[in-house]
């Protein structure tokens, strides 16, 4: 146990003065020193927000920037930015002597963690009662100015009109075109850890509006069906923007063992002037796979007039007019209807899933 206002010797002063922070340990101590306008600083090297190592962030003024998701603290006394003062990390005093550098534990003054209220995507997963639940999310891109005919989103509106109406079900449609929302920006590649539910950005930046299909996705629906063209052999650049900022539910399982989508099923309509319809299904199959969707028999419908089919006009007209194509949305819809009900009759909810879970702990904790 260390005592109070004892002195350790982190090594020579000028090793530290080589870069403006360095990461350093004591015993099982993390510490964030810094070096500015001739003078030494030393916080603890562990963030408030996600445990981020701030000791491999860097400075803005005498500001220590975590390398995670950006929060700033006091490089010596610890307090967070102006504004964000209720949040501080530990201060450690520290001084020179015989060009040795010294920083002093315990710290000179707590951490504190102002509360913040829980964001609204992480309250409990509750399959509430009511009708079968759908959301439609239509990937392509158009002109709000100069809107068009889009094959693949005219397809998805017949599906949840039949869902709305004749199967009875709750709608919602989503245009990501219509959303505002930035691209995923790789927390995960600094550390696993640093990619959190609900996703970072989504935690910092209220204007961001990809919270609409967390929120749908997560919590709300029962069927997810999404509609993308094929796009030089593959899906919508909008569908991999969305698919690149789904990697934070899906982390959740490889990082917590968290399942967030449970006894969901998703389809997929996808329409393309050019062929590869298999290879785009094969990859929408594995995607939302693993974010824990399932998926009845024959879960896609696909139309494309093939790689010489350059008279894009012609496919427009042909799936405008086809009866065969709107059928065929409509039983798609109808299969995953018939699907998500079985799911449900059958498979526990996540709520009671967990309420298992901790029953069996307790159980265990009782018989010692």
């Amino acid at each position: 146990m260390t005592n109070k206002n004892e002195w350790h010797d982190l090594g020579p002063a000028d090793d530290f003065k080589r870069q403006p922070v360095s990461e350093t340990t004591v015993g099982h101590v993390r510490l964030a020193i810094t070096w500015r306008d001739g003078e030494f600083g030393a916080v603890s090297g562990v963030c408030n927000h996600a445990g981020g190592p701030l000791g491999q962030g860097h400075l803005d003024g005498d500001y220590l920037i975590c390398p995670w998701h950006h929060w700033k603290f006091h490089r010596r006394t610890g307090l967070g930015e102006p504004g964000y003062e209720d949040d501080a990390v530990p201060s450690h005093a520290v001084k020179v002597e015989n060009g040795r550098l010294y920083v002093q534990l315990p710290a000179a003054t707590p951490r504190r963690k102002k509360p913040h209220l829980p964001h609204p995507l992480e309250r409990p997963i509750v399959r509430t009662d009511g009708p079968i639940r759908v959301v439609g999310i239509s990937t392509t891109v158009m002109d709000a100015a100069f809107p068009r005919y889009f094959a693949s989103e005219a397809l998805l509106q017949v599906a949840l009109e039949h869902a709305g109406g004749a199967l009875g079900c709750e709608t919602r449609l989503i245009r990501l075109n219509d959303l505002r929302f930035r691209h995923c920006e790789g927390y995960y590649s600094k550390s696993a850890h640093a990619c959190t539910w609900p996703c970072s950005i989504t935690q910092m930046d209220d204007k961001d509006q990809m919270e609409q299909v967390y929120d749908a996705l997560v919590h709300w629906a029962d069927v997810a069906l999404l509609a993308t063209p094929i796009r030089w052999g593959a899906s919508s650049s909008l569908y991999y923007k969305m698919a690149e900022r789904l990697n934070c539910v899906q982390n959740q399982i490889t990082i917590q063992n968290r399942v967030l989508i449970r006894n969901k099923t998703a389809g997929f309509i996808i329409i393309g002037g050019q062929d590869n319809v298999q290879d785009v299904a094969g990859h929408l199959l594995g995607f939302f796979s693993e974010l824990g969707f399932t998926f009845p028999p024959f879960p896609y419908i696909a139309h494309s007039r093939g790689w010489s089919a350059e008279d894009m006009e012609r496919n427009v007209a042909q799936v405008m007019h086809s009866e065969e194509l709107r059928r065929g949305a409509r039983e798609l819809i109808q299969r995953q209807v018939t699907h998500a009900k079985m799911l449900l009759a059958h498979c526990p909810t996540v709520e009671s899933t967990e309420r298992a879970g901790r029953k069996a702990h307790r159980l265990d904790v009782e018989k010692g």
